[in-house]
Formats: C-alpha cells, structure tokens, sequence
C-alpha cells in the first residue's frame, strides 16, 4: 500500500504546476521544468500512486486536490481486518478456570475465546475475568469457564471484510483488549471463530503506515 509521503522540491513543484494548469500531459510538464519524460516518470508514478495526482489517458495528469492528511486518513479507512488479523486462542466451554490460566499463559494472550462442542463461539474470557475468578480460596479446577465468561449477546465480534478503524473504535467504546473474528454460519449465533483482532494488531497496522510512508 503506497501511503502519502515528504514530496521533495521537485515532486512538489509539480502538483504546482497541475494544480495550475492541469489536466496537463507528462510531456508537457517535463517542458516546464526544463527535463526529459523519462526522467519525470518516477515522481509522476510516485505523485499518481500517493494520491496525490490522478491520470487519465489521452486526457494527462490532473490535481485531486487532497491534502497529506486526507489522503492518509482515506488510506486507514481502506484497511480491512483480513490484512491484519491473528490466529485465534480457543479452549472449549468444558474447560475450567485453572485450564484456561495455563492457556493464557502459555499462548502469551490477553484474551480466550470459548467454543462450544460445535466449534461455535460460546464465550470470551479475558484477564480480568480470570483473575476476578482466581480471587479467594476458590478451587480453580473446580469452575468452569462458562460461569465467568462473557456470553452473547454481549460479545462484541467482527468479520474479516470489517474496516481496521471500525474495530479500533470498538476496542476503545468498549474497553476491551481483543475481538473474534468471526464467519457467520447458518444457525441462528453459531458463529465459527476465524481469527482476532487486539490492540497489537491495530499497533501493527499503525507502525506498517509509519515505515511505508518514511519510504
């Protein structure tokens, strides 16, 4: 994905020079500033592909009239879950707290998410969660998940065709750490577990968009 980038003086002088006199052709711009086509060629793709110009043929190059920042922001709104999503951690709706502790643990996560004998999403458990459940002199082989997990309808999911920014947004509403990814099946809230969606995932998305625009 090829972001808005730091224009140097020569790619800068001509969104100039199509702002003013646009739709112009590459010839003609490479007349103005006094250099062979050839040697535009590669500001022009750079301009055309950022968003910053558009083509069109027979017709040349003209002006989008889009600021850096909208086109960023028109870039972020483009991303979908697919590109960035992770492999899910499930443990089965039998499982009991102490299982699911290991589990968390040893998968290095934030958040299960418990399926049921169907394979179908039953429930999410996060830390806060099992540590509210670890309180006390409980037996924690003794409970089971599906006592302390949070049960639909109040699991906030997403599909892998969902926009980034959207699930970003449920992250923050809602204060939670991570989101199934979900591909709807055909009974009524049996929902196949597909992939997650976490704060890592939206921080990697945001360091990709970093590094592509610094090159």
């Amino acid at each position: 994905m090829v972001l808005p980038i730091e224009l140097n003086d020569r790619q800068e002088r001509i969104v100039e020079i199509v702002k003013d006199l646009g739709p112009i052709t590459g010839e003609q711009i490479a007349d103005k500033l006094d250099l062979t086509r050839a040697t535009l060629r590669p500001d022009l793709a750079i301009l055309t592909m950022s968003g910053y110009l558009d083509a069109r043929p027979r017709v040349g190059y003209f002006y989008t009239g889009k600021t850096s920042a909208q086109l960023l922001t028109e870039k972020i709104r483009q991303i979908k879950v697919k590109e960035y999503l992770s492999l899910p951690v499930v443990v089965q709706e039998s499982a009991n707290v102490y299982d699911a502790i290991c589990t968390m643990f040893l998968e290095d996560v934030g958040t299960l998410f418990v399926v049921n004998k169907e394979s179908r999403l039953a429930g999410v458990l996060s830390r806060k969660d099992l540590l509210r459940a670890s309180m006390g002199n409980q037996e924690l082989t003794s409970i089971p998940v599906n006592i302390i997990m949070t049960r639909m309808p109040n699991i906030t999911m997403c599909t892998k065709e969902d926009l980034l920014i959207e699930v970003a947004e449920k992250l923050i509403d809602k204060q939670i750490d991570a989101v199934p990814v979900i591909k709807d099946t055909s009974g009524e809230d049996a929902y196949e577990v597909i992939g997650r969606i976490t704060k890592t995932n939206i921080t990697k998305a945001l360091v990709d968009f970093s590094s592509d625009a610094i090159l």
